[in-house]
């Protein structure tokens, strides 16, 4: 059976309606819940001006719909420079694999950046389908961490890690 393909556009100007629909209330219920609409133009400002990484607009490469988003940007993580990545794939394209192609693509873009030697994810550790992205992607999970996000809310995340060298 052919899986279906995935497409990384880089984020534009007219991609917050994007952001507008990944901020449900189902969308972000890993996340702290939705965003004002002040952070999400402010967040939206950050993904089209992010000069370490990119933020990407997620297509089928079939149809050419807009089934999400995906991104990959610096942070420091225990005292060392790194790749930190995240997703959302909209509700009615879940269940498809999607999201790990698309982790699969930017971790080959993470890879070719060649910036930093690893690229983490932090999903919660009750996120059951983001955690199966990462271990479909071919991430290694490090363990449970402390996480903050967002800024001034702390989780319990699992730290996942792929080493961009290896």
């Amino acid at each position: 059976m052919d899986e279906e393909q995935v497409r990384l556009r880089p984020w534009a100007d007219g991609d917050l309606w994007l952001l507008e629909r990944l901020n449900s209330p189902e969308m972000t219920v890993h996340l702290g819940g939705p965003e004002t609409d002040e952070r999400l133009a402010a967040r939206h400002r950050r993904y089209v001006g992010l000069e370490q990484g990119c933020m990407y607009r997620v297509e089928s490469a079939a149809s050419g719909e807009t089934v999400g988003s995906i991104g990959y940007w610096e942070r420091a993580w225990q005292g060392e420079p790194v790749w930190e990545t995240g997703w959302g794939v909209l509700p009615e394209f879940q269940g498809r694999g999607l999201a790990a192609r698309a982790a699969r693509a930017v971790v080959d873009v993470a890879r070719d950046a060649g910036r930093h030697r690893y690229l983490h994810a932090f999903p919660g550790v009750g996120h059951h389908a983001s955690n199966s992205v990462c271990r479909k992607a071919g991430f290694t999970l490090l363990g449970e961490v402390e996480f903050e996000y967002p800024k001034g809310c702390w989780i319990t995340s699992n730290d996942w890690r792929i080493d961009l060298q290896g």
